[in-house]
């Protein structure tokens, strides 16, 4: 089959996201030359063709006179305000190069009119309604329009975990044979076996053990519930954690200031911003634990980065989490901040505990990685080619009267 893809259009600001699809689009070339289907690589302003020859992939680019359309389209759909399929003139390109099959590894980035696969994040917005980010102004209706839209159109929908698949079941009614799941990936970068240099957290003279939370500013996020855990701790046991926050602003970041102001924890908190991946390497080395809280699931990376870097993992106990994180992870309840102080407590102090959590974690990290991923959607590939030569590739060779 002759495949489309589009090249990775998340920004590196949107966190996990940005992590995931340009591991699956990478891996995925990087196994296409063990394929025999054809891949067509669509890219955008800045191309990738350069670091990715290979001989049965092309590149398309949307350069020239469709470049202002398609950025600003991509643009809009990386802020959810328009998805891809809405586009008519996508489709006509995707015609035009006679793809007869769509990957859509980009988040709400796919096409109605081609056969086609869609990787399902979470549907939060069905579980729960009352968050801003998947309920504010048009968000839950656009979320709602899409998944009603293209979980049902799919020739196959990815979950991640089995609780994911139930919910696509539950909520849009989506056949199992056609919902496959294939775990999230543990990024290479994580897995990359070496220790990063000091230099890269100079800068911003932290203090030791403290508890890292790498997480967007968003509510779900629920920065609150450490900052409460770790309040907790210092006025019942005396013990001083303290934490480092990573991630962009998405509209929460100044609630959660204001809130370490409140509980006058300003001497314990850290926000660095946006950092790079190096810088997150690090990051993860050298903290005392990664305090994972967020009641979003049912699959998240950071838990996997941890385990890969030797960092130990408490994290939300949400639908999914048993499946993703075995017994690698001490899990919480995400808004009780008793078990979260108790957690942290018991591995500030429990060593013993400390180093079986860093063992089990660095051996669920390798138990799936962006090269299995990229293998199961290849496969998918060679199950769906015998129903897809069933009508040609070019739409004019033949019509219905």
């Amino acid at each position: 089959m002759r495949v489309g893809i589009l090249a990775p259009v998340a920004p590196e600001g949107i966190g996990g996201g940005y992590t995931l699809e340009r591991e699956i689009f990478e891996q995925v070339l990087e196994c296409a030359e063990t394929s025999d289907h054809e891949f067509v690589v669509f890219e955008g302003l800045k191309g990738s063709r350069a670091e990715n020859k290979r001989p049965n992939v092309q590149y398309v680019s949307l350069k020239g006179a469709l470049a202002a359309r398609a950025y600003s389209a991509l643009r809009n759909i990386a802020k959810r305000r328009t998805y891809w399929w809405e586009k008519r003139w996508i489709g006509d390109i995707l015609k035009r190069e006679r793809i007869e099959f769509f990957l859509g590894t980009s988040f709400e980035a796919l096409t109605l009119d081609i056969p086609f696969l869609v990787i399902v994040w979470d549907l939060q917005h069905r579980l729960q309604p009352f968050f801003p980010e998947v309920s504010s102004g048009h968000i839950w209706q656009r979320r709602e329009n899409f998944f009603s839209q293209v979980l049902r159109r799919a020739a196959y929908v990815i979950a991640g975990t089995q609780a994911g698949k139930e919910e696509i079941q539950m909520f849009y009614g989506v056949p199992s044979e056609r919902i496959r799941i294939l775990p999230h990936p543990t990024p290479r970068f994580a897995l990359e076996e070496r220790r990063s240099a000091p230099v890269e957290l100079a800068k911003y003279k932290l203090p030791r053990d403290y508890v890292f939370y790498p997480a967007q500013f968003w509510s779900h996020k629920n920065h609150a519930g450490i900052l409460r855990a770790i309040l907790r701790l210092k006025e019942a046991d005396n013990l001083v954690l303290p934490v480092v926050f990573t991630g962009s602003d998405q509209g929460n970041e100044s609630h959660v200031r204001q809130l370490v102001q409140s509980l006058r924890l300003e001497e314990q908190v850290y926000f660095l911003g946006h950092v790079s991946r190096e810088v997150l390497r690090a990051l993860y080395q050298d903290a005392f634990v990664l305090c994972y809280l967020s009641f979003f699931g049912p699959e998240n990376m950071p838990p996997l980065e941890a385990f890969a870097l030797g960092c130990p993992v408490v994290a939300a106990d949400v639908p999914g989490a048993s499946e993703q994180l075995g017994d690698a992870a001490w899990r919480v309840n995400p808004a009780s901040e008793s078990e979260i102080a108790q957690a942290l407590k018991s591995l500030f102090y429990d060593k013993a505990k400390r180093e079986s959590l860093i063992l089990r974690g660095k051996e669920r990290a390798r138990r799936f990685t962006g090269k299995d991923f990229a293998k199961g959607l290849l496969g998918l590939l060679d199950e769906f080619e015998p129903i897809r030569r069933c009508w040609p590739s070019d739409p004019g060779a033949s019509s219905i009267s």
